[in-house]
């Protein structure tokens, strides 16, 4: 299969309704999880030499509506990571403490050192997805000027925009190689999931009324998830369209984009050894005990 990144990175002026959520590779279920395995073994290998070379980081932004597969695809891509060189972090509703800082400090404290991959299920975007869906989240930041929801404009939210994006150029420019994904469903497949969420005894415990409610609300969310893959992306970090009402296809898609972007950095190399010359004296050092 060609399948080339470029064709699921969000371009300039992007409609949401025009972004597909369903993408059929023409392969059953097994041969997809085949794919997946040997991708993510791959992808494995190239994580220990970005860990060994350590002059690069990787940030992996997570994004979708509730029960789009966040956390299955997260298992599922980085199974074959040494736990040494990869963290996840899910980032819920914000502390007291968290609150008394900036909106972006909590995340980037969370950033990857050099040589390590962290992945971000959902990411400093919900600060422009639920925070612009349910405004009076941002009174709860206790920001200067902003006292009602009134006073929280267009302006306000192109600011965030701005900030975001030099928080993204920051990294990028300092040897962090982001990658944010999109995983998009249909209302109709979510319908689906959260009818199975209820009807399955071991998936229940992760229904929330909550849920449904914030189904209620999809129009805004999809117009807040337009301006914000329109608005932030950048060729340094691109958003990328996860077509995702199939989890075995968005997961080995997620999985091939990540390897492949990847394979252009042709630099992240095996660091050489300063004790080449004398490996053949240790050697025999150790042969002779």
């Amino acid at each position: 299969m060609n399948i080339s990144f470029k064709n699921f990175e969000v371009k300039p002026n992007t409609k949401i309704t025009e972004l597909p959520t369903d993408l059929i590779l023409g392969k059953s279920k097994s041969e997809l999880k085949e794919m997946l395995d040997q991708t993510r073994r791959q992808l494995g290998k190239m994580q220990n030499t970005l860990y060994a070379h350590r002059k690069y980081s990787v940030l992996v932004c997570i994004q979708g509506m509730d029960t789009s597969g966040k956390d299955s695809l997260i298992r599922e891509v980085f199974k074959d990571f040494n736990v040494r060189g990869v963290n996840c972090h899910s980032f819920k509703k914000p502390s007291v403490l968290e609150l008394s800082r900036d909106y972006l400090w909590r995340h980037y404290k969370k950033v990857p050192a050099r040589g390590k991959y962290a992945v971000f299920n959902r990411s400093h975007y919900e600060n422009v997805l639920i925070s612009r869906v349910h405004p009076k989240i941002v009174l709860g930041e206790n920001l200067p000027h902003i006292n009602t929801v009134e006073e929280i404009t267009e302006d306000f939210w192109n600011k965030r925009y701005e900030q975001i994006n030099m928080f993204e150029q920051t990294l990028h420019e300092t040897g962090t190689i982001i990658f944010k994904f999109f995983l998009n469903i249909s209302k109709e497949e979510q319908k689906y999931r959260l009818l199975r969420r209820l009807n399955k005894p071991e998936k229940v415990w992760k229904f929330n009324p909550s849920d449904i409610d914030e189904r209620q609300l999809w129009d805004k969310y999809m117009s807040a998830y337009e301006t914000a893959l329109n608005k932030c992306s950048k060729p340094h970090s691109p958003w990328y369209n996860i077509p995702s009402d199939d989890k075995p296809t968005a997961r080995y898609l997620v999985a091939k984009i990540l390897k492949d972007r990847m394979s252009e950095y042709s630099d992240i190399q095996y660091p050489e050894s300063d004790l080449d010359k004398s490996l053949d004296f240790y050697k025999k050092r150790l042969e002779n005990e």
